[in-house]
């Protein structure tokens, strides 16, 4: 067995008594070590007779993990069980495992190699510190063994002396033990491997699988993030579904472009430890969503034809950049599903084209009855069946003069000749009669053929162009026309237009100084300028399937979510709040062009319960929305000035939003009328590099300084407002937000000051 020369020498000192009671706990040590069969409970022994033994207050035992670099332990006595890692270089621990030397520190807090930060995390104080290596029988030191505050005194040269004997006698122990622990750990991972790998094999929906294979190589690599990009062949670009269920977004990348691009391209392995050192990372996505990636590993996804069909993509390995151990797992994890993948493409592709033509089918206006070759019906959509008063499922499997019945005569002859014949007929504005009513349609009756030429039976489109066709021409003036369409498909419109609570998006938009720019144009001029206005705008509200209520003046009040709401309705509002300011930012130019006069203008949008239907008298009704979650809109689009913003959205928009967007929060306020203080972000997404140059330096610096704001720190937070003006000096918030500061300081608000501030104006 190895023999410490100091720990020997100090040995030598002990008494003959002393001597022999170190000897015998040290072997009863090692008979309690030996009887163990895990690693933490060698560790838990060892710490508990250290601390005993040199009577402290507490220990941890640390062993060292050369592939990362770290000194690691599970035990630290009076905290919760919990793995603790620190680089093998740092605080006393650290320097005590590089020099391979005891230490006895009396004053832990006056030892510039003391490390703070774990008393700041935990509340525990360390006063004094025992610290010894442990080495193996070669003389090696495998980790260190550390003991804090005597309980009695100050720790001496025989605790020292003691406690690098007893981690020398069980080192053997420990390095088994550590063995034996790395075996059994590789053998439950290939286990999960191989268990993991077979369940996702039989898994044919894309999305689900695509997010399990991300999912399990984060966790495999102990990653941050995952990736796996799929090649769509008639797009030439990898995709790739980010987030579940309502929330899942598709990703599309040219598949030639990029880190992913690149591998995909080559079919060769990429592992970049130092992301914004290598030229091929585009640090864009970086700066539109916020994150900061550090290391990529990328390895292309291979069929057992050995065709690249994706690439799975690794970000930022947890403790340092990956290694090749890494390199292989995830190439021989994207190998084993591999066909997988396909399989799963493929189904998926099957699917949507089902999918597709069963929606489609669904989704139209008119309606469409096929009848077989034997003349029994076979399908019928929606339109269909609500044109003819009946279902889908009532007249399944029936003779066309069963489905239309006596009345319609005529289209039952029409549907015998097109069979007989091969040749489509059609009828124009006619009338068919169903339970009495009678309904004015366009009908086109056209044989089915498959692609071998063989009949397939007959189909029926009905085109109503009765009430429901006259009714969408009224709606569609102030309504997207498709949102009218579906208006009309849900049958009862009185349900639709009639009042009731729903939940909305509502936009408020402004054009700023109006009243100085009818002082220029006059009358018409005023008029013919707001007209080309109101059509670029409207159009913005329209594409994403907003309802226009009314113009105000000059003002714009819209809103998403009704009549029929949507699952996105937050981000249809606040693409459509983007687009109008884009847009208006393009018409300036050309306005500026032809030496007109550009305009401006603000926008506030608000997502609560209002109140939404007909109100007015019996004369005059108007289809609008009232409540206060349109006020606050309103209120929102008037403060733009106050904060020199163009787009502010309130925190229950924000809440809901599910796309990723440059947002930052203003402020929190109490508007006019109001009691409850309110969060206000704005939305700077409209911005290009020339408009706003430097715009995540803005907003980290600027984030950090309302924070601090909001704790009183007048002096940090003005330096935050600085930096982030340094980074763009036209940003006018910040100036704002300086200004406020200087006035807080110099009439503090008190500590019970909860950052919110009092709006007054409307």
């Amino acid at each position: 067995m190895y023999d410490n020369p100091r720990t020997t020498k100090k040995a030598q000192n002990l008494s003959q008594s002393e001597h022999i009671k170190q000897l015998q706990m040290m072997l009863d040590v090692s008979r309690q070590v030996a009887a163990l069969d895990t690693l933490d409970a060698v560790l838990d022994t060892l710490v508990s007779v250290a601390v005993a033994e040199t009577k402290a207050e507490r220990g941890t035992l640390f062993l060292h993990d050369a592939t990362t670099g770290e000194l690691f332990s599970r035990v630290a006595q009076g905290l919760k069980r919990h793995e603790i890692r620190i680089l093998d270089n740092v605080g006393i621990a650290g320097f005590t495992f590089q020099n391979g030397d005891g230490q006895i520190i009396h004053d832990a807090y006056n030892d510039e190699r003391f490390n703070r930060d774990v008393d700041a995390e935990t509340g525990f104080t360390t006063k004094s510190i025992l610290a010894a290596p442990v080495r193996n029988a070669k003389g090696e030191v495998i980790g260190v063994a550390q003991v804090l505050n005597k309980k009695d005194g100050q720790f001496t040269e025989l605790d020292l002396a003691v406690l690098e004997g007893m981690t020398t006698q069980c080192a053997i122990t420990l390095q088994s033990m550590q063995l034996v622990e790395r075996m059994e750990v590789t053998r439950q991972r290939e286990i999960e491997f191989l268990n993991i790998v077979s369940d996702m094999t039989s898994e044919l929906e894309l999305t689900r699988l695509l997010q399990r294979v991300m999912s399990e190589a984060t966790r495999m690599l102990d990653a941050e993030r995952s990736t796996l990009f799929i090649n769509d062949e008639k797009t030439n670009e990898l995709f790739s579904h980010v987030g579940e269920g309502l929330d899942s977004v598709e990703i599309r990348l040219p598949n030639h472009l990029g880190i992913a691009g690149a591998v995909f391209t080559s079919g060769d392995t990429v592992n970049i430890p130092y992301a914004y050192a290598d030229l091929r990372f585009n640090p864009g996505f970086d700066k539109q969503t916020g994150f900061f990636t550090r290391s990529i590993l990328c390895v292309p996804v291979v069929n057992k034809a050995g065709k690249v069909i994706g690439v799975t993509q690794a970000l930022n390995k947890r403790g340092g950049p990956f290694t090749e151990d890494d390199e292989s797992r995830l190439k021989a994890f994207t190998a084993q599903i591999a066909i997988g993948l396909e399989n799963a493409k493929l189904f998926g592709d099957v699917q949507a084209m089902k999918n597709y033509n069963e929606s489609m089918l669904q989704s139209m206006s008119n309606g469409v009855i096929t009848f077989d070759e034997e003349g029994e019906n076979k399908t019928c959509n929606a339109a269909g069946a609500r044109i003819m008063r009946t279902s889908a499922k009532e007249i399944l499997g029936k003779k066309p003069e069963d489905v239309f019945g006596e009345a319609n005569q005529w289209l039952i002859d029409k549907i015998a000749r097109v069979a007989e014949s091969d040749v489509g007929e059609n009828m124009m504005d006619t009338e068919l009669v169903f339970d009495g009513d009678k309904a004015s349609v366009n009908v086109t009756v056209l044989p089915m053929e498959s692609g071998e030429g063989t009949s397939l039976g007959t189909l029926v489109m009905i085109e109503d162009i009765s009430d429901a066709k006259r009714a969408k021409s009224t709606l569609s003036r102030y309504m997207d026309p498709g949102l009218a369409d579906q208006m009309l498909a849900g049958g009862n419109q009185d349900d639709i237009l009639g009042g009731k609570d729903t939940v909305a998006t509502v936009l408020f938009s402004d054009v700023r100084s109006f009243t100085t720019i009818t002082e220029k144009l006059g009358a018409q001029g005023t008029v013919a300028l707001l007209n080309d206005y109101f059509e670029l705008m409207v159009d913005c509200i329209s594409e994403q399937g907003g309802m226009l209520d009314k113009f105000i003046g000059d003002a714009i009040m819209a809103a998403f979510g009704i009549p029929l709401p949507h699952d996105d309705d937050e981000d249809r509002g606040l693409r459509a709040g983007i687009n109008m300011i884009k847009r208006l930012w393009e018409w300036n130019k050309a306005r500026a062009a032809r030496g007109e006069m550009e305009i401006d203008m603000g926008l506030g949008l608000n997502t609560d319960s209002i109140v939404a239907g007909n109100i007015g008298s019996k004369k005059r009704m108007d289809y609008t929305m009232i409540g206060d979650g349109v006020n606050l809109a309103a209120r929102l689009e008037s403060a733009c000035k106050q904060y020199s913003a163009r787009i502010l959205l309130s925190e229950y928009t924000v809440a809901k939003l599910k796309g990723v967007y440059r947002l930052r929060e203003v402020d929190k306020v109490v508007v006019k009328g109001k009691t409850q203080p309110v969060g206000v972000f704005e939305c700077l997404d409209y911005h290009t590099d020339e408009t706003f140059p430097n715009l995540m330096d803005v907003l980290g610096n600027f984030n950090e300084g309302v924070k601090q704001y909001r704790k009183q720190e007048w002096d940090r937070a003005v330096h935050y407002f600085q930096d982030a003006l340094k980074a763009n000096e036209h940003d006018k918030l910040g100036h704002t937000y300086i200004e406020r500061c200087e006035l807080m300081r110099q009439n503090p608000p008190g500590d019970d000051w909860d950052g919110v501030w009092i709006m007054k104006d409307k």
